[in-house]
């Protein structure tokens, strides 16, 4: 129930509108003849206040991020990441499997800082051509700890790229948590697409089936992505299945509210808040401070067996003997009966 943001099918919404274009006829891999990708397109680029960027639709998180990093960089350059950056350690050296390298910085809480990223600048550029050399930025909104960039510190690390002629790519898994978040501290979606060489929207953890929807604005990124999707088994034959969901996601309805996408992310956040407060007045303790839809707590193993028995929360981290740390996730299907049920739970295990 807890486990990620993932587990369950699609919205509502979304399936209706697969449901409703089944049994249509299209062209494949999104290409020309594909209405609904072409509606999608449309959609996303308004969303974003920019009709000169591609728009493209790829499977999953990861193959948006090998191929998105590696059409940015040369074959003698790195991505500048956080240490405990997705592409660092969660995709089994996918971006190392392509040739390509990641330079990761020592900053600790997963948010990359100008600091620690011109350290690396300066390292790596130290010998000349004796070493990898920085070729982008590569950050993720939400981070790998839930925490939300404001676009105070998004534009400090995009002008720190800027001014090193290097293009940032944004790995938007879970951007409509973000950008819904109380924290988000005034950046939007067009903010984003104005200042990233690229990045993506997350449909696969925020009530889509699959896909995420890549922005991109960099030329060189612009040029080589459709051939790296191929080459890299990213290309998918179906391809409307993708562009229907993203367009029933970002399709305003006849009322003039808001799009689905971002009304699911704000339920899944709203439900994560309420689940924090509640553990946090229990006195469980808190790791870190995420006001997104993933919540981490330090606990015992027992607790967390407990609690994963009962709800399905994942460990993330082991801090010892007997403490970890478990992670709850809230997605566009956790109901508020949801959390009062695991904080039923929970007033048992404090």
């Amino acid at each position: 129930m807890f486990r990620n943001d993932y587990s369950e099918g699609a919205a509502p919404e979304v399936l209706s509108a697969l449901v409703a274009t089944n049994d249509e006829q299209s062209a494949g891999y999104t290409e020309e003849g594909d209405a609904h990708s072409e509606r999608a397109r449309e959609l996303i680029r308004a969303a974003c206040g920019r009709d000169d960027v591609d728009v493209e639709f790829c499977v999953g998180g990861t193959s948006a991020n090998v191929i998105g990093v590696t059409g940015l960089l040369r074959d003698w350059e790195g991505a500048v990441c956080t240490r405990d950056a997705h592409i660092n350690v969660h995709e089994t050296g996918a971006v190392a499997a392509c040739g390509r390298t990641v330079l990761p910085t020592d900053d600790a809480d997963g948010f990359l800082t100008p600091e620690a990223a011109e350290r690396v600048w300066r390292f790596q550029t130290s010998t000349g051509r004796h070493m990898t050399r920085p070729g982008c930025v590569y950050i993720s909104n939400t981070t790998e700890l839930g925490g939300v960039w404001d676009r105070a510190r998004f534009d400090a690390i995009c002008d720190w790229a800027d001014s090193h002629d290097l293009p940032v790519f944004l790995d938007g898994a879970r951007l409509g948590s973000a950008l819904t978040s109380p924290a988000a501290g005034g950046l939007t979606l067009e903010h984003v697409a104005e200042r990233c060489g690229a990045f993506y929207i997350g449909g696969t953890k925020n009530g889509l089936l699959l896909g995420e929807a890549m922005v991109i604005s960099h030329p060189r990124l612009r040029e080589s992505f459709p051939f790296l999707q191929k080459e890299r088994g990213g290309l998918l034959a179906k391809g409307r299945v993708l562009g229907v969901q993203f367009e029933a996601a970002f399709e305003r309805p006849a009322d003039g509210g808001e799009a689905i996408y971002w009304r699911l992310a704000r339920s899944a956040n709203e439900r994560a808040l309420r689940l924090r407060d509640g553990l946090v007045r229990m006195g469980f303790e808190p790791y870190g401070d995420s006001p997104s839809n993933q919540q981490f707590f330090v606990m015992s193993a027992a607790q967390r067996d407990a609690f994963e028995a009962a709800c399905g929360c994942e460990t993330f981290y082991k801090l010892g003997e007997d403490r970890v740390v478990a992670r709850f996730v809230c997605s566009w299907a956790t109901r508020d009966a949801d959390v009062d049920e695991l904080l039923e739970l929970a007033a048992k295990l404090a």
